[in-house]
């Protein structure tokens, strides 16, 4: 029912997190169309992926303080949201959740609250009142511990655009409902699937139009 964090004995490099990220939004966000304001910003490159090494609280906290601020300078059309994703720490949910008065205060602190939010995701992630097994929870389960950060601007077009909220929360549970355990544990291995992938073909070497330094000369 949940994206399994990976194993402890494979690297997880900034670019591995990243691509595995990146395709969860683009099958399960987009894809299954859970967030109906997610996909532009997608297609336009305004979405902001970023790997957190912390691993701890305070670290974590340091570096949300870093991306809040850039993302309050950036100019929307170029950076309309960011997801911090903290694969090395808060991996246990009761300890994410917990955290997040820590993140709503540093919002404050900044002097953010009314134009920056943070939204949360987890691989583990719970509703209150829910079942651990509850596919709702699957809205909100990304492959690794990730801090959403939204412009209130953003959210306030959002709400115009869809004035009944619960019709969102409505069709999700109808979409995940209807694929079922098996479909969503499906769409998880495919993202996983997708993540390596392209995780190897950035990692090929450029072709290179240079001849090879002890290539022999071709005959006239």
């Amino acid at each position: 029912m949940s994206f399994t964090l990976p194993d402890s004995t494979v690297p997880m490099t900034p670019d591995a997190v990243i691509q595995h990220t990146r395709a969860w939004v683009t099958r399960a966000v987009v894809g299954l169309n859970l967030c109906p304001f997610a996909k532009a910003p997608l297609v336009k490159g305004q979405v902001r992926f970023v790997a957190s090494g912390a691993r701890d609280l305070p670290a974590l906290l340091l570096h949300l303080a870093d991306e809040l601020r850039f993302l309050a300078r950036a100019d929307p059309a170029e950076t309309e949201t960011t997801l911090l994703i903290h694969p090395h720490v808060l991996a246990a949910f009761t300890d994410f959740n917990q955290a997040l008065d820590a993140v709503d205060s540093l919002v404050d602190a900044l002097g953010l609250e009314g134009e920056l939010q943070v939204a949360s995701f987890h691989p583990q992630y719970q509703f209150a009142g829910t079942d651990a097994h509850d596919m709702a929870n699957a809205t909100n389960r990304s492959p690794y511990p990730t801090l959403h950060l939204l412009r209130e601007d953003s959210i306030d077009r959002a709400v115009e655009a869809f004035p009944e909220p619960e019709e969102i929360v409505d069709a999700n549970l109808h979409t995940l409902e209807a694929l079922g355990a098996e479909g969503w544990a499906a769409l998880v291995e495919q993202c996983r699937i997708d993540a390596t992938q392209t995780s190897e073909q950035l990692a090929q070497p450029e072709p290179s139009d240079q001849p090879e330094a002890n290539a022999s000369p071709k005959p006239l």
